[in-house]
Order: C-alpha cells, then sequence, then structure tokens
C-alpha cells in the first residue's frame, strides 16, 4: 500500500469528492463547502437528507456518479465501518478519514479491500487552494512536523 503523503497527493488530484456526514452543524457541512469552493465537483452523503446546500444529497456511496471514487468520511467512528462497506461495494479507490476521531477499524477494513486511505488529516489543509484560517492551520502542522 503506498504511503500517507502519496495517498494524500492522489486523493487531492480528484477532481469529484463525496462528503459522508454532511451536516449544518458539524464538521462535514465545513468540509463540503470549502471544497465546493475551491473548485471540486462535491457530492452531500446523508441518509436522512435530500439536499443540503440547495444540492442534492445522496443516502450513501452507493448510487453516486461513476466519476466519483473519492470519499471524506466525516461520521462518527460507529458509523464508519458501514461507510467503508458502500465504499467498497461502489468501487471507491480513496478514503479520507477526517482528523478528530479514531477511525483505526474501518480504516483497516478499506486498507484490507485495496482502497488507498488517509488519516489524522484534516483535508481542508491539502485539497485546491488554501486559504485564510486553513493556511495558517497549514504553517502550524509543517512547523511542528505535523504536516
Amino acid at each position: 500500500m503506498s504511503s500517507q503523503a502519496e495517498n494524500i497527493r492522489q486523493f487531492c488530484l480528484a477532481k469529484a469528492i463525496a462528503v459522508v456526514g454532511v451536516s449544518d452543524r458539524d464538521f462535514g457541512g465545513i468540509i463540503y463547502r470549502e471544497l465546493k469552493d475551491r473548485g471540486f465537483a462535491v457530492y452531500a452523503v446523508h441518509p436522512a437528507r435530500t439536499t443540503f446546500a440547495d444540492d442534492p444529497c445522496y443516502p450513501s456511496l452507493v448510487g453516486l456518479p461513476e466519476e466519483v471514487k473519492a470519499a471524506v468520511i466525516a461520521v462518527a467512528p460507529h458509523s464508519a465501518e458501514l461507510v467503508v462497506k458502500d465504499a467498497i461495494a461502489a468501487g471507491f479507490t480513496h478514503l479520507w478519514f477526517q482528523r478528530g476521531r479514531d477511525f483505526s477499524q474501518a480504516e483497516s477494513t478499506a486498507r484490507n479491500a485495496g482502497i488507498h486511505t488517509v488519516s489524522d488529516k484534516c483535508i481542508l489543509l491539502y485539497a485546491g487552494e488554501i486559504t485564510g484560517i486553513h493556511a495558517f492551520h497549514r504553517f502550524l502542522a509543517k512547523m511542528f512536523g505535523r504536516y
């Protein structure tokens, strides 16, 4: 399996990215809006929503357009296993487990299925043009060897 640095590079080349766990109150919604503002084609995924930010929202990764093969996972760890199973069924090649939670079990399942993974990193420090607070966070991450 590739190194995390190579997985980050490959993930950031994706033109279409699903964001699983979009919400008006949680980080999934922030990720969705930021990636959209940075020019990515983003697909909202949440089992209980039909729209998010005036865009269609899909109930799972299964059924997304074929070109979507990368997803950011911004759900609770206990929900991540089901998301990974859907990713495997839908033929996803890259999953980014958003920083701040322990996704080790779900990540292991994804890796064992041959999916390239990124974990313990914030997508907003890497994907697209980094500006504002995320540029400052990236500077600090580099300064302290966490980039």
